[in-house]
């Protein structure tokens, strides 16, 4: 008697998202541009109406595949980009460690002999060391760590564009970003403050009255504070995006050795080029740090060609692949790169 075999059931992968759609990348960069406009403005640079904006918004933000944060500026804080070599089977168990604290804002796992690249907010140089040396030294399975501190930041995120605005649509957009960067920044420690970088960080897009009910503010304290930091260049707001289905799935990373002379011209040059989402001066290994976001791997020659032609002095000291990007700027990521639950930013004290 021949007994029929019961086929072992196979796990189904998760369905891919959605892309979004020209429209909607149209409505992230005019958010990219002006994140806190009102929709009515949106809608004029978009062609369409105020309300259909808006609830186009909150349909790519339920998806997870585009949203609106805000979190304290580089000058403000410490910022420093650490590599992490582990044993291979800690590797899982030390990213879920290290998503889980708020000084930790992004991390990466990556081809690099060193698995994970981290970015890290402290309030100074003796934080940064402590949270690198003492605590991420310190985790099982952490082999050894390398790290440098950022000097200045030519482009990060928020200044990073999916071009999908014809020239008379980004005409619509009055961009005052620029202006606001121009002005000295100061340090902030209020404790209400601090609540409302939280709030906004979670949703940028946070009504004055939310705000203030969120941090126990009145509507016009939130409105006077706001206004002060965005005048400071205390607060960044940053539009972003799932980078798998938006259609860029290969983010490259680089350190890079320019000679000194050199180097603000380079990290300008750098981060004009449309795939460029990082470009930082560091002081540790290599002194320019470079992130770029592409449409394939088959991209990273053309892209190092790119970094050649902005900066030739520069030589390449090591390059890798991002495989998985599990937090970005504080929001937890699914393995397609969609939106999650957002983590605020805290500086290590």
């Amino acid at each position: 008697m021949i007994r029929a075999q019961c086929a072992m059931p196979v796990p189904s992968a998760p369905p891919e998202p959605a892309r979004p759609s020209a429209s909607d990348l149209a409505l992230v960069e005019a958010l990219q541009r002006d994140p806190r406009a009102p929709w009515t403005r949106i809608a004029a640079a978009v062609g369409t109406d105020a309300t259909t904006a808006a609830r186009r918004w909150d349909r790519l933000q339920a998806a997870g595949l585009a949203w609106l944060t805000a979190y304290v500026t580089a000058p403000t804080t410490t910022v420093g980009y650490v590599d992490v070599a582990c044993r291979p089977d800690a590797l899982a168990a030390l990213t879920q460690e290290l998503c889980g604290w708020p000084p930790v804002f992004s991390v990466e796992r990556t081809t690099s002999r060193f698995g994970l690249f981290l970015s890290l907010a402290a309030r100074d140089l003796d934080a940064l060391d402590a949270l690198v040396t003492g605590r991420i030294g310190a985790l099982p399975g952490v082999l050894e760590v390398r790290f440098a501190v950022a000097t200045r930041v030519y482009r990060e995120g928020s200044g990073w564009l999916v071009n999908a605005l014809a020239p008379e649509q980004r005409a619509a957009l009055d961009d005052t970003a620029e202006q606001a960067r121009l002005l000295v920044p100061q340090q902030w420690n209020d404790r209400d403050l601090r609540a409302l970088v939280e709030s906004l960080g979670e949703d940028g897009r946070r009504s004055y009255a939310e705000l203030a009910r969120d941090c126990r503010m009145s509507e016009s304290a939130v409105r006077r504070a706001l206004a002060r930091m965005l005048r400071n260049h205390e607060l960044d707001f940053r539009c972003d995006l799932a980078h798998v289905p938006a259609g860029w799935p290969v983010i490259a990373g680089y350190r890079l050795d320019v000679p000194a002379a050199d180097l603000d011209r380079a990290g300008t040059a750098i981060a004009q080029l449309p795939e460029t989402r990082l470009s930082a001066a560091v002081v540790g290994e290599g002194n320019l740090v470079v992130s770029a976001w592409l449409r394939e791997p088959a991209g990273c020659p053309a892209y190092e060609a790119a970094l050649a032609a902005a900066a030739p002095g520069a030589r390449v000291a090591d390059r890798a692949i991002t495989l998985r990007m599990p937090k970005r700027m504080g929001r937890l990521l699914s393995p397609h790169g969609l939106g999650g639950t957002h983590q605020a930013i805290i500086p290590a004290r």
